[in-house]
């Protein structure tokens, strides 16, 4: 079991993301889209263009993990923001 703390914030990017991004890139983009501190324990989730896959990358205080999920039918229902993202409330999860 992952024990992903509850007081934590979940952030998505809104729009698509280049899958083929790894921790690092995907890091990167925490910060410069989101605006977020990429070690502040928070999960930053992106979805691909095709709306089938979804990237987590969370800092769990000794690295970064990073999670996907592949739908075999469908799709991820995904926000659209002006400002790029979209942030969980941790009281709603």
């Amino acid at each position: 079991m992952i024990p992903v703390p509850s007081n934590k914030g979940v952030w998505l990017a809104a729009g698509a993301t280049d899958m083929r991004k790894q921790f690092n890139s995907l890091s990167a983009l925490a910060e410069g889209i989101l605006k977020q501190d990429r070690y502040s324990e928070h999960l930053f989730v992106f979805r691909g263009r095709g709306g089938d896959l979804i990237k987590i990358v969370w800092w769990d205080g000794q690295g970064a993990c990073m999670f996907s999920k592949r739908l075999q039918k469908g799709k991820f229902v995904w926000p659209s923001s002006a400002s790029g993202k979209v942030t969980v409330s941790p009281a709603r999860l």
